[in-house]
């Protein structure tokens, strides 16, 4: 006998159908599973079998050849375990064939039957809707991601029993339901703010900008000048997310398995902080089955590398494929996997091994050749990719001891907010969505300066001796500067302005002599 179940399984953060064939024949017992499986699939038929013999249910004692189509794409993972039982189940007559074929099925089964949760629900339950199926069955601990989808039905399950006498019309199941707006609103609240940081207010001014035109930053000064606090600080200025980021958010940590069991959507933009040590892979992602790394954890958020000379170099290197493409790309020898990777990226870093170089307050006991080593971790062209860069000196006694209160983060977020309005709307025909994403034809078009700035900024080039990406990074930094003004011409206050970010060009040309 001859039955299918629809399943599904994903390629990058992505889903795409899966047929489960389960043909059972006369002939000596065997299960034989083919369609690329992997060890994880190959072994569910213990678990499959277990679970229907714990259920009550006959096992048959003939030959089985389970088939997962389309047959030249790699399966992997546990999911496969429910739809295999169900295609059993429906072969011996169990369940009827027509109900079986109007619902995808996912979900690991334990050996007494449980349905225990799978990665992966949220673009599942997107693929089954897109082919327009009735409706979904997922693990219950999986049901709050796959309801935040409209137009599908999704149905959580716990055991095979239930999901057999679901199918067999003696049950049933209630459809969860999503209240995405209180997702929402629950995570608006942020413990940490703006007004706890103490002085640095040029700092928080740089922070200010590239929040507002999504700018990457990186922060020069010794320890203990506040470079982490301000950092883990930026995401209570960001705008909130939408609803379509925070779905292409939650689609990376469903693939990924990050999401909680009481968390339907990432509502708040991510803060990813990896250690120094990390690998390349565990950055940009890849290995033997490929998985997003951190910089796609960051999609739609933020990327923080503290002590940024302390990465090895080749690590450092690799970020500037998604610095540019906003995307990482995976090349492997049978497919080639995209993950999104459009982040912020905010570095800190000390201005020498011993961290105190210019500091008025401590004595560097570094030699030049010590700074030089140092610096040229950081590769030029990764430097010209990242658009602001800003020194944090000490913060004074008089700041630290002062009762004077400081600008906290709401007033800021709303003038970042408004900002990136001004932005949507300027490229609501693009593919873009803040300043820092133009392009050399946007700059001509959305960033003309007038002659007071043209003289500034060729006095800045032939002083500086910057590079031509970092021309272009000035004018979108004045962009954004004049868009946080509500103001449509750049004038030459927001160009200088400008150019006192680019503060590690002025060291490198100081070097260079």
């Amino acid at each position: 006998m001859l039955a299918k179940v629809l399943s599904s399984a994903v390629i990058g953060i992505d889903a795409y159908l899966v047929e489960v064939e389960v043909d059972i024949i006369q002939g000596l017992p065997s299960f034989t599973t083919v369609g690329l499986p992997e060890a994880a699939v190959k072994e569910s038929k213990e678990r499959v079998k277990s679970a229907i013999h714990n259920c009550g249910y006959t096992f048959p004692d003939d030959r089985i050849t389970v088939n997962l189509a389309p047959a030249n794409i790699k399966k992997d993972g546990t999911g496969f375990d429910l739809p295999i039982a169900l295609g059993i189940l429906t072969a011996t007559g169990m369940i009827p064939r027509q109900a079986a074929g109007q619902y995808l099925a996912m979900g690991e089964l334990s050996l007494d039957g449980r349905v225990k949760p799978v990665n992966g629900s949220l673009p599942m339950a997107l693929a089954a809707k897109s082919a327009g199926y009735r409706g979904i069955m997922v693990p219950f601990d999986n049901r709050l991601e796959a309801s935040v989808v409209k137009g599908i039905q999704v149905y959580p399950v716990k055991t095979l029993s239930q999901v057999v006498s679901f199918l067999g019309g003696f049950a049933v199941i209630a459809p969860m339901k999503a209240a995405l707006s209180a997702y929402f609103e629950k995570n608006e609240q942020f413990e940490a703010d703006f007004s706890e940081v103490m002085g640095q207010e040029h700092v928080k001014r740089a922070m200010e900008v590239a929040a507002a035109g999504g700018h990457n930053i990186v922060m020069i000064g010794p320890p203990g000048s506040g470079k982490t606090m301000v950092a883990k600080r930026l995401a209570t200025i960001l705008p909130s997310l939408t609803f379509k980021e925070a779905i292409e958010t939650t689609k990376v940590y469903s693939v990924v398995g990050l999401l909680k069991k009481d968390q339907a959507l990432v509502t708040r933009r991510p803060f990813r902080s990896p250690h120094h040590t990390i690998s390349d892979a565990g950055l940009i992602g890849g290995g033997h089955i490929p998985r997003p790394g951190e910089v796609s954890l960051a999609h739609n958020g933020v990327l923080f590398l503290d002590e940024l000379a302390e990465y090895k170099k080749h690590v450092l290197e690799v970020l500037r494929q998604p610095l540019e493409d906003l995307r990482v790309t995976i090349a492997r020898a049978r497919s080639t996997i995209t993950y999104p990777a459009s982040f912020k990226l905010v570095a800190a870093m000390n201005p020498c091994p011993c961290g105190y170089f210019s500091d008025p307050k401590h004595e560097c006991r570094c030699s030049f050749h010590q700074i030089q080593r140092y610096r040229s971790k950081i590769s030029g062209p990764l430097m010209d990719r990242i658009d602001i860069h800003i020194e944090v000196p000490s913060v004074p006694y008089k700041h630290l001891g002062s009762t004077a209160s400081s600008e906290p983060s709401a007033p800021i977020r709303s003038r970042v907010t408004n900002a990136r309005g001004i932005q949507s709307r300027r490229f609501a025909r693009t593919s873009i969505f803040c300043n820092a994403q133009m392009s050399n034809r946007h700059l001509k078009q959305h960033c003309k300066v007038g002659e007071a700035s043209h003289a500034l900024l060729e006095s800045a080039i032939d002083t500086l001796g910057l590079s031509a990406r970092a021309f272009s990074r000035i004018l979108k930094i004045a962009r954004t500067i004049a868009d946080l003004e509500s103001v449509d011409s750049i004038t030459a206050e927001h160009v200088a302005e400008a150019i006192q970010y680019r503060s590690l060009d002025r060291g490198r040309k100081t070097n260079n002599q």
